[in-house]
């Protein structure tokens, strides 16, 4: 049995509770209002809800490059710098960017992975021993199924996808999809595939959002790729109104794996509520993927991160969902466990 004490962030509404977090073979048996000396900040780990863990064979190379450019498949940047790469340095680069993740905070992703079986098989081999379990999204022939957790597709307006929506059903999968990057051409058709997750919706409009909350569709946004793509700014206060947005930090060869500058971003930029982007990092990624944490409260999995609440970043804090949301670094981690 473990206590970890401090301030904890409790719950769906992530209350500051004074106190401590009481952690027995693996899950959360209690959250406990008590005096306490320390000034630690105790709060779910993140879920990164969209990366592409790939592209760590290239990381920048693709600074300036338009969306196209850089990766619609087949021919773009990150398409041929893929299929350049021989499978150990496709794995090592993985591997290292999960030890990243992994020092930052993040437990989990939802990775859309390139390359069929064998992309698969190698985020796999990847993740071994990085203390990151990724979701992978599988691309190619729907028998990436038999490796994958899911099926990741490119967009609508590449294929149809029809045969591989029907695998992902057959099996009780899920299927996840981009759509509304570029523009909104792709939406409706993505939506057509009933799909479990859209990525992006950059250029989601009124119709689009009343059929994402009809079809109870959940939706992650990249709010720094997008940027850097220059591609728009998603509706992320329209998307939470009509349903279930997480955040993610999509292309490593854009930007690093950091939730803390995702969670930034989103903060300052865009009309939402510190918490609201604190649960699109933690348990809204976890509820999409079906895994059990994301929240600290008694029963869950004890996957949990500690923030140096007296760090010379930190110190002196008077909101510490702000304080973590907005403020927080890598630097000021303290320990992740899972």
């Amino acid at each position: 049995m473990e206590e970890l004490s401090g301030t904890v962030l409790a719950g769906e509404s992530f209350d500051p509770v004074s106190g401590r977090v009481v952690v027995d073979d693996g899950r959360i048996e209690a959250v406990e209002e008590a005096a306490t000396d320390s000034t630690d900040i105790v709060l779910p780990a993140f879920v990164n809800a969209h990366t592409h863990l790939g592209d760590s064979v290239a990381k920048d190379a693709a600074v300036g490059l338009s969306l196209d450019e850089a990766v619609a498949p087949p021919d773009s940047l990150k398409h041929r710098r893929l299929a350049a790469a021989d499978r150990d340095e496709l794995v090592s680069a993985m591997r290292r960017t999960l030890r990243f993740m992994r020092r930052t905070g993040t437990v989990s992703c939802l990775d859309f992975r390139e390359s069929g079986p064998p992309g698969a098989r190698a985020l796999r081999d990847a993740a071994e021993g990085t203390g990151v379990d990724p979701f992978v999204l599988g691309s190619g022939d729907p028998s990436v199924l038999d490796v994958a957790d899911g099926y990741g597709a490119s967009g609508a307006n590449d294929d149809d996808f029809a045969a591989e929506r029907a695998a992902c059903e057959e099996r009780g999968r899920p299927f996840a999809i981009h759509a509304g990057e570029p523009d909104a051409t792709d939406i409706h058709p993505a939506l057509e595939l009933d799909p479990d997750l859209l990525v992006h919706m950059v250029h989601a409009e009124a119709d689009h959002l009343e059929r994402v909350a009809d079809q109870s569709v959940p939706v992650a946004v990249c709010p720094r790729a997008n940027a850097v793509l220059d591609v728009g700014k998603p509706p992320i206060r329209e998307l939470l109104d009509h349903t279930t947005v997480a955040l993610g930090t999509d292309n490593v060869m854009l930007n690093q794996p950091s939730m803390f500058r995702e969670m930034a971003t989103a903060a300052k930029r865009f009309d939402v509520t510190d918490r609201e982007v604190l649960r699109m990092a933690t348990a809204a990624g976890a509820e999409i993927a079906g895994l059990d944490c994301g929240v600290v409260e008694p029963g869950r999995r004890a996957a949990l991160l500690v923030l140096d609440g007296d760090s010379n970043n930190l110190s002196g804090t008077e909101d510490p969902v702000a304080a973590v949301v907005r403020r927080a670094t890598a630097l000021d981690v303290e320990r992740v466990l899972v």
